[in-house]
């Protein structure tokens, strides 16, 4: 995704105001570097169940469930420029009902050198439509429900959670903690969810770790090419092209399980109990 690709919105949308803009100064040897940083933070009403993104590019996300109906969105943005490279890059947030999505938006057909770190909170029981980043990683903590997770190059990282998420990355390792196959969403969210039919874990270049409750049934398809495949979890299986394509039941089966890297191992573990 190029930053000339982020072509600006039409929809209504809500400029995060910036709350503290501060320069620290970085010694070296020959030379002093300024670097311009630039905090901002909003709030906005979030139902439990609700829908929730985010768009970023240069920059990690770590989103954190809390038992508040509403998104808190943090972020820090920093350039080893001015701070004019600062204001060139947007951070936009857009309410609908039952909804809220975040992007940042940097200037079109512009260099500016301006990494955007997120740290936002959102109702435990949440849909996450898509979360993703480009050069940095993507964490996602206690929540339930179902998302979609994506890091170009970065790790995924979703840890004590339940429900249904999918989780790509392409330079990076992709970690899913799962302790129900169950996200607690109401009849109609979990409608809103149906594309989310599944649970998935993808990487080309990286490792993939999957840990699931002990009592998950699922129907597993794992494809491996420079890596090989373990799992803690009792399987019947069946294996094929030379190996690199295994399928198999885990407990009674059901939900669909897919796996797959390209250069790096695979493993399925038992998480623990859920206290």
């Amino acid at each position: 995704m190029s930053r000339a690709s982020l072509r600006p919105l039409r929809r209504a949308v809500i400029l995060l105001p910036a709350v503290l803009l501060v320069f620290a100064s970085i010694a070296r040897p020959a030379a002093a570097q300024t670097t311009a940083v630039e905090r901002v933070q909003r709030t906005v009403p979030l139902p439990a169940g609700g829908m929730f993104s985010l768009s970023n590019v240069n920059g990690s996300v770590l989103i954190e469930g809390w038992d508040r109906e509403e998104a808190q969105i943090s972020a820090l943005k920093s350039s080893a420029g001015s701070a004019a490279e600062l204001s060139q890059v947007d951070i936009f947030i857009r309410q609908s009902p039952g909804g809220v999505s975040v992007e940042t938006r940097y200037p079109q057909g512009g260099a500016a050198e301006v990494s955007v770190d997120y740290r936002v909170r959102v109702p435990a029981r949440v849909r996450l439509a898509l979360v993703s980043t480009v050069n940095g990683g993507v964490t996602v903590r206690s929540v339930s429900g179902s998302g979609s997770l994506m890091a170009i190059n970065g790790s995924v990282v979703l840890s004590r959670a339940a429900g249904l998420f999918s989780a790509r990355a392409t330079n990076g390792d992709v970690s899913l903690e799962l302790l129900s196959l169950e996200g607690g969403l109401s009849p109609a969210d979990a409608a809103l969810s149906a594309s989310h039919s599944g649970i998935s874990a993808q990487t080309v270049n990286g490792s993939v770790i999957v840990a699931l409750p002990p009592d998950a049934g699922a129907d597993l398809e794992v494809h491996t090419q420079n890596g090989d495949f373990a799992s803690d979890v009792p399987l019947l299986t069946h294996s094929s092209a030379a190996g690199r394509v295994i399928r198999g039941r885990i407990g009674a089966g059901g939900t669909a399980l897919f796996l797959r890297t390209v250069n790096g191992p695979i493993r399925l573990r038992i998480a623990p109990p859920l206290v």
